[in-house]
């Protein structure tokens, strides 16, 4: 786990179950799973399929897949994360994890940190450049990268 900027660290499963946050990220499908108890897939229509918010816990139905994520379900997921940060990141201590800590979570800080200005950015790929500094574990999936490239100027933005 590693503190990218003040009150925001980012970590894995591990993180998670043996450090005490005051607010958590969970950006896997398994901690969604657990929190709405359910096992394989939750149908599309339940009102938590890709978020659900539970006191200090922001759960997000979000896997890594070769396959581009498409933008009509992860573009609500970095919304919620994003405002979720925002609520609550400037008095209380925030954990983004996932399970390995190299793909989801860090992607998550990344558009976290391009959107608050605090790395420097022209695209994608020079916010990469920039957030790596601050994370070196950073080795996103390719799923996630290629949705991050595609999607990452209307992320900033804040348009779905």
């Amino acid at each position: 786990m590693i503190e990218i900027i003040h009150n925001l660290y980012v970590g894995d499963d591990s993180d998670c179950t043996s450090a005490n946050f005051e607010y958590v990220v969970n950006a896997c499908k398994t901690c969604h799973q657990n929190a709405l108890g359910y096992r394989g897939s939750l149908q599309n229509t339940h009102p938590n399929y890709l978020i659900y918010e539970s006191g200090r816990n922001l759960y997000l139905n979000m896997v890594d897949m070769e396959r581009e994520l498409l933008p009509l379900y992860t573009n609500p997921i970095m919304f919620a994360a994003m405002k979720f940060l925002d609520m609550y990141i400037k008095d209380h201590i925030i954990l983004i994890h996932c399970n390995q800590g190299i793909s989801r979570s860090p992607s998550i800080a990344l558009l976290y940190c391009a959107k608050s200005k605090i790395i420097p950015f022209t695209s994608y790929q020079d916010a990469v450049n920039n957030f790596v500094e601050l994370y070196p574990l950073f080795s996103p999936g390719r799923g996630i990268s290629l949705y991050m490239n595609r999607n990452f100027s209307n992320l900033i933005e804040g348009s779905q």
